[in-house]
């Protein structure tokens, strides 16, 4: 393993990410769904081309759970755009990261997998990270946690459906069928509150797709040179960027408490990830 490679494509790919959270942040007056529009019919270019390409069925086998992940997938990302317009964009990034814990909760009952009592402690720490995160901040507004816990806790059953998937299906398929099914509800959802986008704004917009494509990318890449306990832990190193950009280009400030929350949640959230691929 080249552990100098897995370090490289997981920068790439959390940097990339990070760029997109920072577009999302500054696309104030757009909104959160025709967001949800432009991020995802900019990435259908790479994932048909590379299905064509490739002569990948781009219907795929499980349609039924392919559907139901584009539809849980695109109920979480549009929540968490919604949540920026409330949030500080590095305390919303660090809140989505919840869902591997309700990931691990629903995995209990679906795919009938154990959770260890050391599990739980990491857990306690992160959510004491929560805690520590809106208590001692009066800032964060309300309806934003809303917002954000709702759109983890989609994205933990993501989880629960792509691991129920398999391999029987191609991941670009999968990302594929997210895509055409968030392009289609962005879509239709932003028609009432549709805004021209201006100047500036037409680039930024169409990026969101280029930023999230190579982000996936780079992210598998590592996955596949590299042990999951390996490369999960390195996919927070995307709150730490964010957080320097939410503060570099918005002026966002975070007292130490806020920091300590934040810092609580990635520790809990890593050291699952640790644990979790070294009991494998």
């Amino acid at each position: 393993m080249d552990v100098k490679q897995v370090i490289k494509f997981m920068i790439i790919s959390t940097l990339s990410f990070a760029c997109m959270n920072a577009l999302v942040k500054h696309l104030t007056d757009i909104s959160a769904f025709q967001i949800v529009f432009f991020r995802s019919v900019s990435s259908l270019f790479f994932t048909f081309g590379f299905l064509l390409k490739n002569k990948i069925s781009i219907l795929g086998n499980n349609r039924k759970l392919l559907v139901l992940r584009g539809l849980v997938g695109v109920t979480s990302m549009s929540l968490f755009f919604m949540a920026t317009k409330y949030l500080p964009i590095g305390a919303a990034v660090s809140l989505r990261y919840m869902a591997p814990i309700f990931a691990a909760v629903f995995a209990v009952f679906f795919l009938k997998e154990k959770i260890k009592w050391f599990q739980w402690l990491f857990f306690a720490m992160a959510f004491a990270g929560v805690v520590i995160l809106k208590g001692f901040d009066s800032d964060l507004d309300a309806y934003g946690l809303v917002l954000i816990f709702i759109s983890a806790l989609f994205s933990g059953l993501v989880y629960i459906v792509i691991s129920k998937i398999g391999k029987g299906d191609h991941p670009v398929v999968v990302v594929n069928y997210f895509m055409v099914i968030s392009t289609v509800v962005g879509g239709v959802l932003s028609i009432g509150n549709w805004v021209n986008p201006l100047g500036i704004q037409w680039p930024m917009l169409l990026s969101l797709g280029l930023f999230g494509y190579f982000g996936q990318i780079y992210m598998t890449k590592a996955f596949q040179i590299a042990a999951t306990n390996q490369v999960a832990p390195l996919k927070y190193v995307e709150v730490i960027f964010t957080l320097l950009l939410g503060v570099l280009l918005f002026s966002e400030t975070y007292t130490l408490y806020s920091l300590l929350g934040i810092a609580m949640i990635i520790s809990g959230l890593v050291l699952n990830a640790l644990y979790k691929g070294k009991n494998r």
